[in-house]
């Protein structure tokens, strides 16, 4: 049976060369975050399970314990949610190439013209994408080990210039997106005016990465928004669970398990509707979702709206227990300036002038920051 290939490379060429030679062996691969600590990778090997690791020098070491992998899996990749423990997602070379092209299709790919620019993390579906991407469709590709913005910027305008980049959205804050032909972005909830070549991607590990590109699906993929408890479609204006169907989701579990229904359909246990013009509207997290007095407060439907505040750099919605509400929504600021941050009534007026005055905050704290996970997403049970 094919064996499962830890990488447990440097994010550089070697690391593209490796994954070809383990898909040359018939085995599949699975990357590994080299910034984890002892512990927490011991925790995700287990969760994991290799046959075999590539190391720093090349070699290929037999683990004890590994569990082999199925005829057709291409990569093993841990989840990077914000809360739970991390999922080994199986996904195969059927999956990865129906994700390559129906993406390329979309963004007009020519590998001719085209240089796809990998420079965020690989353990992730989001880096790990741009990878198989240029893989499996034969465009060029440039790794950088790590990101840094003048190195990507510089990529942009050398003589051999990239034209196509995925970035999470603290990286595109850093940069001149339009450098590139385009930029993908997602990991986290993208700015109000991302910029007209900045494409936003609505996916998980489980569908191979982004599965909607604007908040309209790529080529065979469909959305339905269902109950919570139920894979009942509701009407495209309500709120509900959003439900993904294509050729690019995952075989299951490294456990076993298969989250798909017996329809085919993957709950993503994420919120959201399709609007009047046919796109998806996501707005974050069913578990996030406050209960302030009996009412529901989206966070991703809030933040958007503190973001455009005059004198907000960033900002993430939060619930925390109220003795008289239930839960009372916090916004977390980061100010531009901290000497002079943004009202209180500021903030509360962006909100209750566009949705229900339930949903505008009764609590604003300024931090410094916000605490991300290692692919960029607001962890939300690190706020205060």
């Amino acid at each position: 049976m094919p064996g499962l290939v830890a990488l447990d490379l440097p994010w550089d060429e070697r690391f593209c060369s490796a994954l070809t030679r383990i898909w040359d062996d018939g085995d599949a691969a699975c990357p590994l975050d080299p910034r984890l600590p002892p512990r927490a990778a011991r925790e995700l090997l287990s969760v994991l399970r290799p046959t075999h690791v590539v190391g720093p020098d090349g070699s290929k070491v037999t683990l004890e314990g590994g569990a082999p992998a199925e005829e057709g899996d291409a990569l093993v990749v841990a989840t990077s949610g914000s809360s739970a423990s991390p999922k080994g997602v199986v996904l195969t070379h059927a999956a990865v190439a129906a994700s390559a092209g129906a993406t390329s299709e979309r963004l007009g790919v020519d590998p001719a013209g085209d240089r796809w620019l990998a420079c965020i993390p690989l353990s992730h579906v989001g880096g790990l994408g741009v990878i198989t991407r240029a893989l499996v469709t034969g465009t060029p590709l440039v790794v950088h080990r790590n990101f840094d913005a003048g190195a990507v910027e510089a990529s942009a305008t050398g003589p051999d210039p990239v034209t196509l980049v995925s970035l999470v959205p603290a990286a595109l804050r850093r940069v001149d997106a339009s450098l590139f032909r385009v930029v993908l972005l997602g990991g986290a909830a993208p700015p109000e005016r991302p910029g007209p070549n900045v494409v936003t991607t609505f996916g998980m590990t489980e569908t191979c990465g982004g599965v909607a590109y604007d908040g309209l699906p790529l080529d065979g993929v469909e959305i339905a928004i269902a109950g919570a408890s139920d894979d009942r479609a509701f009407n495209g204006a309500e709120a509900g669970e959003i439900l993904l169907r294509g050729p690019m989701l995952l075989r299951g579990y490294r456990d076993g398990k298969d989250p798909r229904l017996e329809s085919g359909w993957l709950p993503t246990g994420d919120a959201g509707r399709i609007d009047r013009h046919g796109r998806l509207r996501v707005y974050g997290r069913i578990a996030e979702t406050i209960n302030t007095g009996g009412e529901k407060v989206w966070p991703g439907a809030v933040e958007p709206l503190i973001a455009a505040v005059p004198g907000v750099a960033e900002v993430a919605v939060a619930g925390r227990p109220d003795p008289d509400w239930g839960q009372r929504v916090v916004a977390f600021v980061v100010a531009g300036d901290p000497t002079e941050p943004p009202s209180i009534e500021a903030i509360r007026e962006a909100v209750s002038s566009q949705l229900a005055p339930w949903a505008a905050p009764r609590e604003v704290v300024f931090v410094r920051s916000l605490p991300r996970t290692p692919s960029g997403k607001v962890s939300r049970r690190l706020l205060g």
